[in-house]
């Protein structure tokens, strides 16, 4: 599982990057990232969804959906019927320890990627709530599901404050 999270993250970013080096249409690649990341499910499966239908419409979709879904759970399938004897083998054991040293670089490269467009506006409100979720999180190991909540109360009711401002300007 973590492998296949290391590995996706790390193609997330090769994509974006080769995308972005050889194309004019970075905007487009970005709103379909965006659409894929922000709709419910695995981004893995939005994107694949985005991609096939826009290669070949519904049954383009249909396949990709399949075809993202398939290897994974048929890997997983396998590995929990010889779960003991993986997690018992030293070579797996190490493989994994050092995977995580992996996914913790790309969380961290996510976070200050996320993290940067709203440092940048010098905005006090958006940043007291990044960090007060994550103090929430780490010291006091709030529920994740309260603070995804209380954070999009907290960015609808602030949104509303900025439209009905800039209506009144």
């Amino acid at each position: 599982m973590i492998s296949s999270l290391f590995f996706f993250f790390l193609m997330i970013r090769r994509t974006q990057r080769s995308t972005l080096d050889r194309s004019s249409a970075a905007s487009d690649v970005y709103k379909r990232q965006a659409i894929a990341q922000s709709s419910p499910g695995s981004i893995a499966i939005n994107a694949s969804i985005l991609v096939g239908y826009h290669v070949a419409g519904i049954p383009g979709a249909l396949i990709t959906v399949v075809g993202s879904a398939l290897p994974p759970l048929i890997i997983i399938s396998i590995i929990s019927a010889f779960y003991q004897a993986f997690r018992s083998n030293k070579y797996v054991s190490m493989a994994m320890a050092g995977m995580l040293a992996g996914v913790a670089a790309v969380i961290f490269d996510v976070v200050i990627n996320m993290a940067w467009p709203i440092l940048k506006k010098k905005r006090l409100l958006p940043i007291a709530v990044m960090l007060a979720a994550f103090v929430a999180t780490r010291f006091f190991s709030v529920n994740i599901i309260l603070i995804i909540l209380v954070c999009g109360v907290i960015g609808a009711l602030d949104t509303l404050y900025l439209q009905k401002k800039e209506v009144e300007e």
